[in-house]
C-alpha cells in the first residue's frame, strides 16, 4: 500500500513516529522525517534504509516556527513532487497539577500540540488539493476524549485535535483526501521525560504508566493495520484507560468516580 509514496513524519525522532517510520520503511515507502534533533532523525533514516524505505529526507523542523513551514513544504515537493500522507505525530505532554500550572506552560502546549498541527496540515493540505489525494492523520490521545488529573493543558489539547481534525474530514472527504486519527493510551515511550511541569520546564522522568504501557513497536503495528483498513479513527492501546470514551458514553458517573480517585491530593496552604 505504501510502497513508493511519499510518507511526512514529525515527531520521528522517537516514540510513535520513529516505530511508524520503521514499519512504513518496510513497505518500501519513500520517508520525509522532521523533528528538532537533527541527529536522532539520521539515526532513525540510517535505520529505515535498513529496513527498506525508497528514500529518506531528513527534515529538521520546529512546529512551533510557523514562518518556517511553508518553506519546509516547498522543500518536500522539490524533492519528491507529491505528499501522499501527512503524520502529525510532533507533541509534549504535560505532568502538573492544575493549581502549580503557570500560563507559559499551557501556551507551550497547546503551540505545539494544537497550532503547529493545524498550520503544518494547512500548509500541506494545499499541495494534497492541487494533486487530488492524500491522507492526512494526526496522532491524538485518549485523553482527547476523557480528562484526567496532572493532564488539563495536554487534555486541552487533545480535545482540540479531535475536533478540529474530525471537522477537517467531514471537509475534504469530497476531495479523495482521507483524515484519520490516531488514538493511543499509553505506549512505552519517553514521552513524559520531555513533559512540562507547571513552569513550563521539562519533567525529566519517566512515568510508571507509560513505562508499563503498550511496546511502542506493537503500537506502531496497530496503526499501520488501521491504515491498511482505512480506518478513520484508530485506537492503539492494551490498557484500562481504552475503555474511557465507552464509559463517559454509557457509564458516565463510574468513570469519572475511577478518574476522581487517581488523583493526587491537593496541598493547600
Amino acid at each position: 500500500m505504501f510502497k513508493d509514496q511519499v510518507v511526512w513524519i514529525t515527531g520521528a525522532s522517537s516514540g510513535i513516529g520513529e516505530a511508524v517510520a520503521m514499519e512504513m520503511a518496510g513497505e518500501g515507502a519513500k520517508l520525509v522525517l522532521s523533528a528538532r534533533r537533527e541527529d536522532e532523525l539520521n539515526r532513525v533514516a540510517a535505520a529505515a534504509m535498513v529496513a527498506g524505505a525508497a528514500e529518506t529526507l531528513v527534515l529538521p523542523l520546529d512546529v512551533t516556527d510557523l514562518d518556517s513551514l511553508g518553506g519546509k513544504v516547498a522543500d518536500v515537493v522539490k524533492q519528491y513532487g507529491r505528499i501522499d500522507m501527512l503524520l502529525n505525530n510532533a507533541g509534549i505532554s504535560q505532568r502538573a497539577l492544575v493549581k502549580d500550572m503557570e500560563m507559559v506552560a499551557y501556551r507551550k502546549i497547546f503551540e505545539v500540540n494544537f497550532f503547529g498541527q493545524v498550520a503544518l496540515t494547512r500548509a500541506v493540505m494545499d499541495v494534497m488539493l492541487k494533486q487530488k489525494s492524500g491522507h492526512i492523520t494526526v496522532t491524538s490521545s485518549v485523553s482527547g476524549k476523557i480528562g484526567a488529573a496532572e493532564r488539563a493543558g495536554y487534555t486541552a489539547t487533545k480535545h482540540a485535535v479531535m475536533g478540529w481534525f474530525d471537522s477537517l474530514r467531514v471537509e475534504l472527504h469530497q476531495h479523495n483526501i482521507n483524515v484519520t486519527t490516531i488514538v493511543p493510551g499509553y505506549i512505552n515511550t519517553p514521552i513524559s521525560y520531555a513533559a512540562l511541569k507547571g513552569d513550563g520546564e521539562p519533567f525529566e522522568k519517566v512515568s510508571k504508566e507509560n513505562a508499563a504501557g503498550m511496546d511502542v513497536t506493537k503500537c506502531a503495528k496497530v496503526i499501520m493495520k488501521g491504515f491498511h483498513k482505512g480506518k478513520r479513527e484508530i485506537n492503539a492501546g492494551e490498557g484500562i484507560e481504552m475503555w474511557g470514551s465507552t464509559l463517559k458514553f454509557l457509564m458516565p458517573k463510574l468513570l469519572f468516580k475511577l478518574t476522581e480517585k487517581r488523583c493526587p491530593k491537593w496541598d493547600i496552604e
